[in-house]
């Protein structure tokens, strides 16, 4: 009993450290870290840990050299770290604090309808769970096969919370509160837009591959897209390293998007255009169907 008791205070206490040092606003955010067991999302200590910034996704950053916890203490995770899923494909559970950022720009409340793209074991996804409640529900994608079946598995104590195994482009439900793409995508999706309620709030990292990074990442800017009604207003929130999309990345797209970026005109962008148009000034990354623009 002692032991559950210092795992729950050493939960609390990286809850409120995540509150303090990263401006978290939201109490549901910091309540469900504080209560959402981390050790059940993740592989059996000693766990392989990456300290030190690291960018985002599941992925560590160059900040710190892995390390092996000394023993399976669940203790262990309960710091704003990285932690190994499966170190030899370089999949990691990231740091709490990045995504809780993520969670408390969205605005994420009770009762919302939520799409989770890029679930990994299940972890980002019940803290989600958490947040909107019994009355809420969270739709988990994931395009890893033995992932999606660890996640299903792993919240079979969250009803409001179902894991579907694909890649997020098509099957998505309507009238949805917020979607969350937690992979780096080369572009915007219609489905991502269509299946979005008025109000909802869809955040999508675009990115690029940049020379000397590991394949499997992709470097670039946190997009925040706000639905009003046939309107969608937009904003880049941030920098992002982060694990690249699978099954959706558009190499011409990604030429496109690496040429707007190197603009360094980020912070002009103001909605999204998906009616017809010719090429304009103000499109700072234009397409036929969704053009981000100034």
């Amino acid at each position: 009993m002692a032991e559950i008791l210092k795992t729950a205070d050493a939960r609390r206490a990286l809850a409120e450290e995540i509150r303090v040092a990263h401006n978290i606003q939201s109490p549901r955010v910091i309540d469900a870290i504080a209560t959402v067991p981390r050790e059940q999302f993740l592989p059996p200590g000693p766990w392989q840990i990456q300290g030190g910034e690291i960018p985002a996704g599941f992925f560590p950053g160059p900040a710190a050299q892995p390390r092996l916890t000394e023993d399976s203490d669940p203790r262990h995770v309960y710091q704003d770290v990285s932690i190994a899923i499966d170190a030899s494909r370089g999949l990691y559970n990231g740091q709490p604090s990045f995504i809780a950022a993520w969670l408390d720009l969205l605005k994420i409340g009770e009762g919302n309808r939520v799409v989770h793209i890029g679930t990994g074991t299940g972890y980002y996804t019940a803290l989600i769970a958490h947040i909107v409640g019994r009355s809420g529900m969270v739709h988990g994608i994931e395009i890893d096969p033995a992932l999606a079946r660890a996640a299903q598995k792993n919240l079979a104590g969250w009803p409001m919370a179902t894991v579907h195994e694909g890649n997020g482009s098509s099957g998505l439900p309507s009238d949805i509160d917020v979607i969350l793409v937690h992979a780096g995508s080369t572009h915007i999706l219609d489905a991502w837009l269509d299946a979005l309620a008025d109000a909802g709030r869809l955040l999508v990292p675009l990115t690029v591959s940049m020379p000397g990074m590991s394949s499997t990442l992709s470097k670039g800017m946190v997009l925040v897209i706000t639905r009003n009604k046939d309107n969608w207003e937009a904003r880049f929130a941030s920098p992002v390293v982060i694990y690249s999309l699978q099954g959706i990345r558009d190499e011409a797209k990604a030429h496109a998007l690496t040429k707007s970026m190197m603009s360094g005109t980020f912070m002009k962008v103001r909605r999204i255009r998906r009616e017809a148009h010719e090429l304009a000034p103000t499109c700072w990354l234009h397409g036929s169907t969704v053009c981000i623009s100034e």
